[in-house]
Order: C-alpha cells, then structure tokens, then sequence
C-alpha cells in the first residue's frame, strides 16, 4: 500500500510535516524540530556555519596520503594547488584510487555560489531509442521552490560541490540512513557523474556536501551579505570515499551514455570541522528503497535538487512531483525512470523519493535530461547499487 502523506521522522523531536502542494498526490519531507535543552541537540543547525572554528586543523589520513603518493603526488604539494592538475597520469581514475584530502576553507561562500551545473543531456533521437519499451514522453511539470527555510521543510536535500578540468562544479545530494550506523550516518547519495568523469576522465576533487544550503532561499543580491550560517546553515562536510558503479566508471560519458542507466553514486562525509555525524548534525535522514518497483507500480515519485543552469542558478532548492514512465535508452540496458521535470543541470544527483507505508524512501536520482528541460531521468537502483550501498556501510560506515 502506498500513502500520499509520508511520515518521515527524525532522530528526537517532534515532526513538522509540509506538502509539495499543487498535485493531486503530493509527497512531502519532513524534518525534525529541536525541543531538547542541549546545545548541541542533534536537528539544530551548526552556529559556526561552515568555517572551521578555534583554529583546528583537519589533518590528511595516513590511508589518503599514501594513496597519493602512490601516485607520485606530494601531500603539501596537493593542498597548495597540485590538485589543479588534470594531466592524464594524475587524474585517477580506478575505483580502489579515489583521494578527497581536506583543503579548508576552500568552498568559501562566492566560490560555492561560482560553481557551474555539468550539465548532462541526451538528445531527441537518443530519447526516443526504443520506443517498444520506453513510455512516451511525460509532460513537463513545472518545478516549484521549495519551503523556507530548508533546514525545516528538507534538510537531507543539500548541494555536492566539485572540481573538475573545466572549473568548480555543483550537483545536488540526499542524506540517508547507514543500516549499520544507526542514528549516526555519514552517507550521501548523488549520481555517479557528480563524481566521476565516467570513461573519458577520473575522479572528481575536493568534493563536498552542503545540507539545507542557502537555507532561507535567499536571491543573489540578498546572499551577499548573507552570513556563513544561512549559507550552510549545517557546514560543510567533505568525502572521505566515494563509490560508483563500475558500468558509470567504465562507460559513462558527457551525455550519459552506457553508464546512464547505471549513473548514482555513495558518498561517506566527515565534517570540515566538529566530530558529529551528518545524521546527527542535520536531524533527519532517508532509506534507500532498492526494491526497483515496475514504473507503473510504483506510485508518484517526487525530485528534488539545485537546477543551476538557465533559467534556474543554483541559489534556490526546487522540486517536482509526477508519475513516473519508462525509459530505455537500449534493450541491452536497464530500463530507467522518467517524470516529466522542467529542472536543468544542478539538480543532477538530486533524490527522486516515493512513499512506502507511509514512509518516504529513497529510489533514484536525476541523471540526464533532453536538451529542452521536458523531463528528467534517473536509474533503477538494483542490486548492483545495494552492492555498493552495503558495501560502503561495512567499509567505511563506522570510520
């Protein structure tokens, strides 16, 4: 049975439960309220924002280190700057080789506002490949801000920031539940693009995540001369890990390509600064619904994200609602989600979530779009993305 009211509690509090209004069936978020005397409870945004306080330094793990200088690439050199170079013998690119050292203080808030969407498109004539499987085409649902501030309407929803050749980059990002860290998760998902380049290219760097940013929706004018809180109303938490799948890796591309069926990502955070989780630090967090329901079984599906490219620019966190068909971009591919979405490139890696006995889960996430913002797809999360989930749990959940 599927409710059109999710219940989506936090770690303490009382839940304040908002509608994604204008659709006959709606699908929420909800977010915890702090009720408890503590300081630190939980659910309260960080007063520090996202700079690093008292001075304290983040020190490179031995484990990251090693790994660079395996590579050849010195640990001090990386941090003043050698991270900036993409020659093909220093952009990593196995998945046993991802390095994410700490470089505080690099995301300051202009940067982060700078970042641009990659943007991932398909065109019509890929679209419309195998019709015999593939839905026709949704109609465009026009996406909708989401309530303010975000911390109480959305907090898992938050912004993944990231070099690239081409400059710094911003996709969007879910927190969600660590099976064996209960409470206590330090896991993100995104779309394995907001990671790594795909065949063409490695590993993505200085990846991090922001939960709830620009948390009050404040426009561009307003946000200069807003403070590092209302920014990152929870700081930064940068990767430690990150994985993808190995068809992302192997046969990703710029415009999706093989890997787009296959195109979502896990990410294990730790905080610029503080030692609390992210689960902890934001109140709130999603399962991750791995059961691939049959497209016209599985109900509304609603996506949220950053649309960053035009006419959207990244500042304000939108979301929409739809049921969702199929599409198949080859007979040899799995078969993918699609709603109809009017977000552009940004929202990418951005959670699509469904209700599950009156729980919102976790199902997909945005990985490409036509060129005219029509619709958004996102894969089918099988056991191969389970496999990986769990893996990253057992591996690096606890550390």
């Amino acid at each position: 049975m599927h409710s059109t009211r999710p219940s989506f509690s936090g770690m303490r509090g009382r839940r304040r439960v908002l509608v994604a209004a204008g659709l006959a069936a709606a699908l929420t978020l909800t977010a915890t309220a702090c009720e408890s005397g503590d300081d630190n409870a939980a659910d309260k945004p960080a007063a520090t924002g996202s700079g690093a306080s008292g001075g304290d330094k983040i020190e490179i793990p031995a484990d990251i280190a090693d790994r660079l200088k395996e590579h050849g690439i010195d640990v001090d050199d990386w941090k003043d700057g050698e991270w900036k170079n993409w020659d093909k013998d220093k952009w990593l690119t196995e998945a046993e080789d991802f390095v994410n050292p700490v470089i505080e203080g690099l995301w300051k808030p202009e940067r982060m506002k700078s970042a641009k969407d990659p943007d991932k498109t398909i065109s019509a004539k890929d679209a419309s490949a195998d019709q015999g499987v593939s839905d026709p085409a949704p109609a465009p649902v026009n996406a909708t801000r989401e309530e303010t501030p975000y911390h109480d309407n959305a907090a898992p929803v938050g912004k993944v920031f990231f070099d690239s050749p081409e400059g710094s980059m911003v996709c969007s990002g879910t927190v969600v539940k660590d099976p064996r860290n209960p409470g206590k998760s330090n896991l993100v998902w995104t779309a394995g693009h907001c990671v790594h380049a795909g065949g063409g290219g490695g590993w993505y760097r200085n990846i991090a995540f922001v939960p709830a940013y620009n948390d009050l929706g404040k426009s561009e004018s307003e946000l200069a001369n807003a403070t590092p809180q209302e920014i990152s109303p929870y700081g930064q938490y940068w990767a430690d890990w990150a994985s993808t799948s190995n068809e992302w890796i192997q046969g990703g591309s710029e415009s999706g390509g093989a890997g787009a069926a296959y195109d979502y990502a896990v990410l294990h955070v730790k905080p610029e600064s503080g030692s609390k989780s992210l689960e902890e630090t934001v109140g709130t967090a999603l399962d991750v619904d791995f059961s691939t329901p049959a497209a016209a079984d599985a109900g509304t599906m609603g996506a949220w994200g950053y649309p960053a490219a035009p006419p959207y620019n990244g500042l304000i966190m939108h979301k929409c609602v739809d049921r969702p068909g199929r599409l198949s971009l080859s007979p040899s591919l799995p078969t993918m989600y699609r709603i109809g979405c009017t977000m552009t490139g940004g929202s990418s890696g951005g959670g699509w979530f469904r209700v599950v006995d009156g729980k919102t889960v976790l199902v997909s996430n945005t990985s490409i779009g036509p060129a005219d913002n029509t619709w958004l797809a996102g894969p089918q999360l099988g056991q191969g993305a389970k496999t990986l989930f769990d893996n990253m749990s057992k591996e690096y959940g606890a550390k």
